[in-house]
């Protein structure tokens, strides 16, 4: 008897370790531009596994734009090759959820209770909204400001203590800074990649893309027209060179460009990558018409894909924590994208000092109450549309266009791309 009750314990000890003390869900996480997210996913994921032991957090390679980014997965959709959790360009959760793609977010919400008390008010939820559906949650939204070089500005006349109000007295004095000579550029405009950074004249003009039925393109009306023509002029008057994006930030950081506008989300590595080479500052972006104007939401949201009910609860939970206070925390000093939860925003836990304490973090958090969705074109040619615009931007830089016809000629393309009604 002694003998078998030794086996039987025995028995039991190893059945009892063969088993784990908890089960574990692993979920695999993808997500755009690594040259921004990556320090900040890898902080909020640790961080994450730590106060939740029994979910393990997998990155898939990364894509390098948000256009590779929907590409992506779209081309994964329902294949085992699909993450579970994947990080969205705003301005592409329509054509994602016009596929049926993402898990619909809205049961969640409902069942979690006060939303609001964690840091998401309507708002912020209605940020990642298609049509009324949660598709997912803001993580990292940004607006596009004005960071310009105080050492060039005092070299060409200008106070940088007093930075340009309006596109006339940027395109003044990005002038004045070319005339310099030595190498100096006036002005670098992002119009490179996507349509952001037009949408942020057009909108400041207080323009729309599309008609309110999205029946007819209407970025070519007076208000494009009036966007159009100060990118011709910064280009003619203000010292704006044909310079590749990165071209465009080599040139910046090595301080010879006067003004660069882009979005907050490089803010953080602009200030690493300048250092102490000259006094770097921010202001806010000018807008055409400063009464109605205003300025397109950047960023990404956190996308739930996994339809299995395991992965979707744990899912759930990193989601909440990535947009929530905690990833705030982390995104906004690690980037420069402006905070997307309001706990964030004003605890001191997390937020509260911060933006006292780095002022050149405060022009985008200044321009939050004049930010608008980022606008998404209906049907499936999203991208290509993108593509046609930056293509006739691209003339207005090399002056192979007036801005007349190159939008012109960006709004035919664009209509033949849309659905027909």
């Amino acid at each position: 008897m002694k003998h078998i009750k030794q086996a039987l314990t025995a028995a039991a000890m190893s059945v009892a370790m063969s088993i784990p003390a908890h089960a574990e869900t692993t979920l695999t996480v993808h997500y755009p531009m690594p040259g921004f997210f990556k320090d900040v996913m890898d902080t909020i994921s640790k961080k994450f596994m730590e106060e939740n032991p029994d979910i393990k957090i997998q990155f898939a390679n990364p894509s390098a734009t948000y256009e590779e980014g929907i590409q992506t997965i779209m081309r994964q959709a329902g294949t085992s090759e699909m993450p579970d959790v994947t990080f969205i360009g705003l301005n592409r959760l329509r054509m994602l959820n016009e596929r049926d793609i993402p898990v619909d977010l809205g049961p969640l919400v409902a069942n979690d209770g006060d939303m609001a008390a964690q840091g998401f008010s309507d708002n912020i939820l209605k940020l990642a909204q298609v049509n009324g559906k949660q598709v997912g949650l803001a993580f990292a939204t940004s607006n596009p400001i004005m960071y310009y070089n105080a050492d060039l500005v005092r070299a060409a006349g200008g106070n940088p203590d007093v930075p340009p109000k309006t596109w006339d007295e940027v395109i003044a004095l990005g002038g004045r800074i070319k005339a310099l000579g030595n190498g100096n550029e006036g002005i670098d405009f992002r119009w490179q990649a996507d349509d952001w950074m037009f949408s942020a004249l057009l909108f400041g003009a207080g323009g729309t893309m599309l008609s309110e039925d999205e029946s007819k393109v209407t970025f070519n009306g007076p208000q494009g027209q009036k966007a159009v023509e100060v990118l011709d002029r910064m280009v003619r008057e203000g010292g704006l060179p044909v310079l590749t994006k990165q071209a465009g930030e080599q040139a910046f950081v090595a301080g010879k460009i006067g003004f660069t506008f882009q979005t907050t989300g490089a803010l953080r590595n602009t200030i690493k990558n300048v250092g102490t080479k000259f006094d770097l500052r921010t202001a806010s972006i000018p807008l055409i018409d400063p009464v109605n104007g205003k300025l397109p939401t950047g960023g990404n949201a956190v996308v739930i894909l996994t339809r299995d009910a395991d992965k979707q609860a744990a899912a759930w939970k990193f989601a909440k924590f990535a947009a929530g206070p905690y990833g705030a925390s982390v995104v906004v000093p690690g980037t420069g994208y402006v905070p997307n939860n309001e706990l964030a925003a004003a605890s001191p836990e997390y937020l509260g000092t911060f933006y006292k304490e780095n002022p050149l973090f405060r022009a985008g958090l200044e321009q939050m109450p004049r930010m608008i969705p980022w606008y998404a074109f209906p049907g499936s040619n999203g991208v290509r549309v993108t593509q046609t615009i930056v293509e006739n931007l691209s003339r207005i830089v090399e002056q192979t266009a007036t801005p007349e016809e190159a939008l012109n000629d960006a709004a035919a393309d664009v209509k033949r791309l849309l659905p027909r009604n």
